[in-house]
C-alpha cells in the first residue's frame, strides 16, 4: 500500500499573492511537486510556454511581465538529466534576459552530484561543471535539498540554501512510534548524515555498514560496526538508485539479528532493477520523499512517498522575506 504524508506547517500570515514581485514558475521535471508549493504559499505559478523543435531543442517563453520581480524556477535534474539540465538553463536565461530582478534555482534533486571530487586521473568534475552552468546562465541564488556532498555549495559563488528532508522523514517515524531504533548508515560516508538523524530521532544508537564498492553502482558488504540484534534497524541515506548499496546492507543486517528494518531517503532515483529489490521483502517500508516524481509502474507496497512540498515553501517564503532559514527547524 502507498501512503503520502506532508510536513505541518503553518502557510505564511502575508498572502503572497499581494506581494507582485514574487514568482513561482515550474519546469517539466516535477510539476505536481511546484503546484504543491504554489497551492502552500496561496499563489498561482507564472505562466510559460515550453515547448521542443522538431530536432528536440527546447523552446521557453515567460508570458507574463517579469520585470524587477523576484522569480523561483522549480526543476529537479532527475531522469532524463540532460534535458531537465538544459531546460533549467534556458528557463533562466529566459528570466534573466526578462529582466527578473533576482532569480533562484529550485533543485530539490541536484543531478551530477556523485561526481564530486577527483579520485583518478583524467576524469571530470560534473557537480562543480553544472555549477558553472548554472551560474553562467543567470541564476542569483540557488535553494537545494538534501545534497550528494554538502561540499558542492562551495562550488558556487552565488548564495545557497540546502536544506534537507529529514524533518519530513522524522515527523513521519515518529508518528509510527517504533521501539528500539538504531539508526544505520549504509557506508562509512553516510555517517555524519545517519549521527544527524539519530540525535534528532530520540538520540538513537548509531550502526554503519562496512563496505567496500568494486565499481559504480556496485556494492559489496562486508560488516556491521554496531549492535543491531533484535532492534528496529531504520538504513538513512540521500537517494536510492539502483538500490544495491541499501539492500546489500539490509541483507547484512537482517543476518545480524535485526527484527525490522525500514530504508529512508530523500531521493528516489529508483533506476533499474530497483524496484524489484526494493519490493523484495527485505523492508518493512521504504519511505522516500517526491523530490522526484515517482511513476505509478515505480509504485510498490511497501513504498511510503512524503512530501516536501510545505518545507519548501516554507524556505521560499523566508527567503524571500530575507528571514532565517537555517533556524527552521532547530
Amino acid at each position: 500500500m502507498i501512503r503520502s504524508a506532508t510536513l505541518a506547517l503553518q502557510p505564511p500570515v502575508s498572502p503572497v499573492a499581494d506581494n507582485s514581485r514574487l514568482r513561482l514558475f515550474s519546469g517539466s521535471a516535477n510539476a505536481p511537486l511546484t503546484q504543491e508549493v504554489g497551492r502552500y504559499l496561496g499563489m498561482d505559478l507564472g505562466p510559460m510556454v515550453r515547448k521542443r523543435f522538431a530536432d528536440g531543442e527546447i523552446y521557453i517563453q515567460i508570458q507574463e511581465s517579469i520585470r524587477g520581480c523576484d522569480v523561483y524556477l522549480m526543476q529537479p535534474t532527475c531522469c532524463p538529466v540532460n534535458d531537465h539540465l538544459m531546460e533549467l538553463l534556458i528557463m533562466i536565461d529566459a528570466c534573466r534576459r526578462a529582466s527578473a530582478r533576482q532569480i533562484t534555482a529550485v533543485m530539490p534533486y541536484y543531478g551530477y552530484a556523485r561526481a564530486d571530487r577527483k579520485t583518478a586521473g583524467r576524469e571530470s568534475i560534473t557537480a562543480k561543471l553544472v555549477a558553472n552552468l548554472i551560474t553562467q546562465a543567470g541564476a542569483n541564488r540557488i535553494l537545494a535539498m538534501d545534497l550528494h556532498s554538502a561540499q558542492i555549495q562551495g562550488y558556487f559563488d552565488i548564495p545557497f540554501d540546502h536544506v534537507y528532508g529529514s524533518p519530513v522523514v522524522l515527523d513521519y517515524l515518529e508518528s509510527k512510534q517504533l521501539e528500539d531504533i538504531v539508526v544505520v548508515s549504509p557506508d562509512v560516508g553516510g555517517v555524519a548524515r545517519a549521527r544527524a538523524f539519530a540525535k534528532k530521532l530520540n538520540d538513537a544508537p548509531l550502526a554503519i555498514i562496512d563496505k567496500r564498492r568494486q565499481a559504480h553502482n556496485v556494492a559489496e558488504v562486508m560488516n556491521v560496526i554496531g549492535d543491531v540484534r533484535g532492534k528496529t534497524a531504520v538504513l538513512v541515506d540521500d537517494m536510492i538508485d539502483t538500490a544495491g548499496t541499501i539492500c546489500e546492507g539490509a541483507q547484512l543486517l537482517r543476518k545480524e539479528g535485526a527484527r525490522q528494518v525500514y530504508a529512508c531517503a530523500t531521493h528516489a532515483v529508483f533506476s533499474p532493477p530497483a524496484i524489484a529489490r526494493l519490493s523484495s521483502g527485505l523492508f518493512e517500508e521504504v519511505i522516500v520523499t517526491n523530490t522526484i516524481p515517482i511513476a505509478e509502474d515505480k509504485c510498490f507496497d511497501q513504498l511510503t512517498i512524503l512530501s516536501v512540498a510545505n518545507l519548501l515553501g516554507e524556505t521560499i517564503w523566508r527567503i524571500h522575506e530575507d528571514s532565517s532559514v537555517s533556524s527552521m527547524f532547530r
